[in-house]
């Protein structure tokens, strides 16, 4: 959330109170909404579609639609229960996963050839340009 100048913090403290009730909430600069509304409320689908992708390569392999959706979903919830019960940055986390020579690497390698990093990054940055326009009219 990003308070108004006019917002005192019995109102702060009542909507942080409110909005915590769906997760956590945190104060920033209203320079950072757009950018929150491109992370956060597009990040949602872009969530998805990783995790789709992720179900559909184990599909490729041979493992059934519906469990390969439940343990891609399953991965995603614990993956982020960790990064955030631990604090950990998600390279250190990523890397303590990798064995050398192992099948993480392995399949790391093939996200980076396919442009994953790069490809996540414009989605973001799409999504914060089109909030910005949508903000002005």
């Amino acid at each position: 959330m990003a308070r108004g100048r006019h917002v005192g913090s019995s109102e702060t403290k009542l909507l942080q109170h409110l909005l915590e009730a769906c997760g956590r909430c945190e104060e920033v600069p209203e320079a950072y909404v757009d950018i929150h509304t491109g992370l956060s409320g597009s990040g949602v689908a872009f969530v998805c579609a990783f995790s789709e992708a992720l179900a559909e390569g184990a599909v490729k392999m041979g493992m059934p639609s519906s469990l390969a959706h439940r343990i891609a979903a399953q991965t995603l919830l614990g993956t982020a229960k960790m990064l955030l019960h631990e604090g950990q940055h998600p390279a250190q986390l990523r890397s303590d996963v990798c064995t050398p020579g192992g099948t993480t690497i392995y399949g790391l390698h093939a996200l980076e050839q396919g442009g994953l990093r790069a490809a996540t990054m414009s989605a973001v940055e799409a999504a914060t340009c089109r909030a910005r326009e949508l903000s002005r009219k």
